[in-house]
């Protein structure tokens, strides 16, 4: 049976997440009994974020069993520390004698409006540049504040938004489940799936029990945070990631972290030559990961349909922020927008009784979500062995924040995680392209399957756009 600490779980915490996650997938049900938590503590929050963490890195690894089970002799056990994987959901790299850069601009933050409260997302420097713009401010925390405080959140919010930036006001959960977006998501499932017709025969890959992606080509598309934390599980069994980028984007606050086992090309995809060869990568690769706005690669001319048309047996698995209906479909979002939206940084303030926006611990949407996308990935290739179709599969940090809302109950975590300390390191040290660093330990054993990555992290454009 599944169990949590070795006591069989019933409808909460790690099982409830385990079993709605697996149930999105469409997994057999029988084969939950494989799996089992170990560990104890709990990140500090309202909500259940360890046992999201959990039962995420859990449907990943049940769906690389279940791949095994098919080509191999028999369903590998699985074991998911639930305080390594507490851990991974911040970050899974140590520097060793040098800093990860911090996570946030100088302007990025919370900011008291007139009515409330309002999340500016600027890292992005043109995403900096549209807050300004209808602010009228320099980069300056101070007069960023002082201008925030004229205007209400909603209409601040609004008007970042029409001028492409990021912005939230903060929500409380009841507001968001009257509001029209809210409200679709509630009625969108954790995962929207379609299998597309077969096309070809079934692959003949050969399914190595100790490698068991290796082989796979995964065309990566995704940048901070979910897309790329569903890749690097999938190069930790063996797949062949090749990220692509636009040529001046960076990303150096996570790239280190998640760009671990992968190759990282630049493409200009608004270029004809450069789309040509992305083009190209396409047609020869077995999945396809993206996290661009719904609209936005239809604009380059690689919707769903070309992008079938270019490879007829494609995974292909993405990720939006706010949902795939509603008034905000296509809205630019990140996990921490999201959890101002939702109702999550209101809830954590107020249950915590506290007078500032109270997020979680961790960007545990992003983690969850990037998770959900490998195991999609993974049950996808499995049904592509079994059928000979590719398939499409969507989800979204919105959705996911609510299956994490309706399996807390908004209860306090009593028990504390344990310290971080050397034994959960792993003993290699990896030279990336910024320094040696230490990983955290796996948070997950599948048996008889190591994860392991075949690269160091490594800095973005620095491999040829080639398999």
């Amino acid at each position: 049976m599944l169990q949590e600490d070795h006591v069989t779980v019933a409808t909460t915490g790690a099982g409830y997440y385990l079993r709605e996650m697996w149930r999105a997938l469409n997994g057999d049900p029988e084969h939950l009994r494989h799996l089992t938590f170990t560990g104890a503590g709990d990140l500090p929050s309202v909500f259940t974020v360890t046992d999201l963490a959990s039962a995420a890195i859990g449907a990943a690894s049940l769906a690389l069993g279940e791949m095994l089970a098919i080509t191999s002799d028999g369903f590998p056990s699985i074991t998911v520390d639930r305080r390594l994987a507490s851990f991974w959901f911040r970050s899974s790299i140590r520097p060793q004698g040098w800093h990860m850069p911090p996570i946030w601009d100088a302007v990025a933050g919370d900011y008291r409006a007139a009515d409330g409260w309002i999340r500016l997302h600027t890292n992005a420097v043109h995403h900096r540049e549209a807050a300004l713009a209808v602010l009228g401010t320099p980069a300056d925390k101070e007069a960023v504040a002082q201008a925030v405080s004229k205007w209400s959140a909603s209409a601040l919010e609004a008007a970042i938004v029409e001028q492409r930036g990021c912005a939230a006001a903060m929500r409380s959960q009841e507001d968001w489940a009257l509001h029209p977006q809210g409200r679709a998501v509630a009625a969108e499932p954790l995962l929207h799936g379609s299998l597309l017709e077969a096309a070809t025969a079934k692959p003949q890959w050969r399914v190595a029990r100790e490698r068991p992606l290796q082989g796979i080509r995964v065309l990566d598309l995704t940048r901070i945070l979910a897309g790329p934390v569903a890749t690097r599980f999938l190069a930790g069994f063996g797949a062949d990631v090749l990220r692509i980028d636009p040529l001046v984007w960076e990303e150096p606050h996570t790239v280190p972290d998640v760009v671990l086992g992968k190759r990282c090309a630049r493409l200009d995809l608004k270029n004809p030559s450069d789309r040509a060869v992305f083009e190209r990568l396409l047609s020869q690769a077995d999945v396809l990961v993206h996290g661009y706005r719904s609209d936005a690669l239809a604009h380059l001319g690689l919707d769903a349909q070309r992008r079938r048309q270019i490879n007829p047996v494609l995974v292909d698995v993405s990720l939006d922020a706010y949902g795939w209906s509603g008034p905000w479909q296509g809205r630019r979002g990140f996990d921490s927008l999201v959890q101002m939206s939702s109702g999550i940084a209101d809830a954590g303030m107020r249950r915590m009784n506290l007078d500032v926006p109270t997020p979680l611990p961790v960007q545990a949407l992003d983690h969850a979500t990037g998770y959900l996308m490998a195991a999609a990935v993974v049950r996808g290739l499995t049904q592509r062995m079994t059928t000979g179709a590719g398939c499409e599969v969507r989800t979204s940090l919105a959705r996911m924040a609510k299956l994490l809302v309706d399996g807390s109950h908004l209860q306090f975590v009593a028990a504390p995680l344990e310290s971080e300390g050397h034994s959960d390191h792993t003993d290699a040290i990896e030279l990336t392209a910024w320094g040696p660093a230490r990983r955290v330990k796996p948070p997950a054993i599948v048996d008889g399957v190591p994860m392991h990555w075949d690269y160091p992290s490594t800095t973005l454009g620095s491999s040829p756009a080639a398999w």
